[in-house]
C-alpha cells in the first residue's frame, strides 16, 4: 500500500519560559487553538490527536497523556501519547503522518507540552533512575556528567577545541533575538561562554539549553484537505527513527549512528542522495552546543569531524550556504524537550513558506530537516519537509 501526501497547514507555539503560570493544559490549549486558527479551520474539524511530552514526572503528575486530553482537544475524539522522551518532538509529527498517510484519519492536531518548573528540585532529578541499575547507578551518574563524557570523547577523537563549540551557542542564542517564544536569547561571545560557570569538565553553563516551560502545535491533513484550505502547503517528504544501545559502555561517543540510520530512513523516502547538497536548512537538536556538531554529521550534512570548521566558516549561519538552527535552536530560545522538537518543525514549517520574518534565510529554501534526540540518549528521529 502506498503512503498518501501529508502536508503541514497550521502552527503555533507558546513563548519557552522557565515557571509559567499557565498549566500544561492550558499551555496545550494555547498552542492548539494558534495552529487551527493559522489553518482557518475549528477544533470540530480535527479527526485525531497526537499528543507528544516527556516523562510523567517533569508535569509532576501520574498518567499525563490523559491530564493533558482536555487542553489539547482529544475529549472525543481519537487521542493517543507518545513519548522517546528529548526525541518526542519529531517523533509525534512522525506518528501523525503516519495517521494521515495511511488514510486512518484526514486531519490530525500534533500537539507537544512540557513544564518542567513543576518536579521539584530540579527536572535532572527525573533522570536519576533511568541508567541501568548494576552497571551504571551506582557510579551516580547525572545527564551533565555523562554530557562531559561524550563532549570529552567528540574534542579528542577530532581535535576540537572548546571555542570551537562555543561558537555554537553564540551563534544559536544570537539567532534566537528574532524568536517571540525565546527564553534565553543573547548576545554572547565565546568568551563568554567559556568563562561561564564549569559544571562537569569540560561543559560550561552556557554549553547548555536552558530548562523550560512551553507548547507547540501543528496541523497535518491529507492531499485533498491541504488543497482546501491553501496554496502553500508544505509536505513531510521523509520520516525516519531508530534506537541506538542505552549502555554508554558499549556506544560510540563521538558519532551518532542512531541519527545517521534515521535520517537515510528518511532521505530514502524523500529521495534525497546528497544531504549536504540538497538540504537547504536544517534544525538539528541542540541542548548542548556539542550537539548541533555532533548531529550536523549524524545527518548527514558534512562529514565527520568537520562541523565545527563549517560552523567557524560561518557555513552555518542563517545567511551562510546551509543555515543550522536560524530559529536559534534549544540553545537559545529554550528547551521544554518534547515541544522544542516541535518547534524545530515550525522553524521548517515557516521558513519554508517563506514567513519567518527576521529569522527567514536567503535563497527561498525548499527543502529542510529537522533532528530530535533522547530518551536513554540512543533514540534520533527525523523529518524531511518540502514545500
Amino acid at each position: 500500500m502506498g503512503y498518501r501526501k501529508v502536508a503541514v497547514v497550521g502552527a503555533g507555539i507558546t513563548k519557552f519560559v522557565r515557571r509559567a503560570q499557565e498549566t500544561g493544559p492550558e499551555m496545550s490549549y494555547l498552542a492548539s487553538k494558534m495552529a487551527l486558527d493559522q489553518a482557518g479551520m475549528k477544533l470540530k474539524d480535527v479527526e485525531m490527536i497526537t499528543m507528544g511530552s516527556a516523562p510523567d514526572a517533569f508535569d509532576g503528575v501520574h498518567m499525563k497523556g490523559e491530564y493533558l486530553l482536555s487542553g489539547a482537544g482529544g475529549n472525543n475524539k481519537q487521542y493517543i501519547r507518545n513519548f522517546v522522551g528529548g526525541g518526542t518532538g519529531v517523533f509525534a509529527p512522525v506518528h501523525g503522518w503516519m495517521h494521515v498517510a495511511s488514510g486512518a484519519c484526514d486531519v490530525c492536531l500534533v500537539v507537544c507540552s512540557e513544564k518542567m518548573s513543576t518536579i521539584y528540585p530540579h527536572p535532572a532529578g527525573a533522570f536519576l533512575t533511568i541508567f541501568d541499575h548494576t552497571t551504571e547507578q551506582p557510579l551516580k551518574p547525572t545527564l551533565i556528567w555523562i554530557f562531559a563524557l561524550e563532549m570529552r570523547r567528540y574534542m579528542e577523537t577530532y581535535g576540537i577545541s572548546k571555542a570551537d563549540i562555543a561558537r555554537v551557542a553564540v551563534k544559536n542564542k544570537n539567532n534566537a533575538l528574532d524568536h517571540p517564544s525565546a527564553q534565553v536569547a543573547e548576545v554572547v561571545t565565546i568568551e563568554d561562554v567559556l568563562n561561564s560557570e564549569v559544571l562537569a569538565e569540560p561543559v560550561n553553563r552556557l554549553d547548555i539549553s536552558p530548562a523550560s516551560d512551553g507548547a507547540a502545535a501543528i496541523l497535518l491533513v491529507s492531499e485533498d484537505v491541504a488543497k482546501r484550505l491553501t496554496d502553500k502547503p508544505v509536505w513531510i517528504d521523509g520520516v525516519g527513527w531508530n534506537l541506538d544501545t542505552a549502555y554508554w559502555a558499549t556506544k560510540d561517543l563521538c558519532y551518532p549512528r542512531y541519527v545517521e540510520k534515521a535520517a537515510r530512513m528518511a532521505y530514502d523516502m524523500a529521495g534525497i542522495k546528497e544531504p549536504h547538497k540538497e538540504i537547504q536548512v536544517a534544525e538539528p537538536y541542540d541542548p548542548f552546543d556539542y550537539k548541533e556538531l555532533h548531529h550536523m554529521e549524524g545527518l548527514l550534512l558534512c562529514a565527520r569531524g568537520d562541523a565545527a570548521r563549517l560552523t567557524a566558516e560561518g557555513y552555518t549561519a542563517r545567511t551562510g550556504n546551509l543555515p543550522v538552527c536560524p530559529s536559534g535552536g534549544a540553545l537559545g530560545v529554550g528547551n521544554p524537550i518534547s515541544a522544542t522538537g516541535l518547534m524545530k518543525v515550525i522553524e521548517l514549517f515557516l521558513q519554508l513558506r517563506g514567513e519567518a520574518g527576521a529569522r527567514q534565510v536567503p535563497g527561498n529554501p525548499r527543502v529542510g530537516v529537522a533532528q530530535a534526540w533522547g530518551d536513554l540518549m540512543q533514540v534520533g528521529t527525523v523529518i524531511v519537509l518540502r514545500s
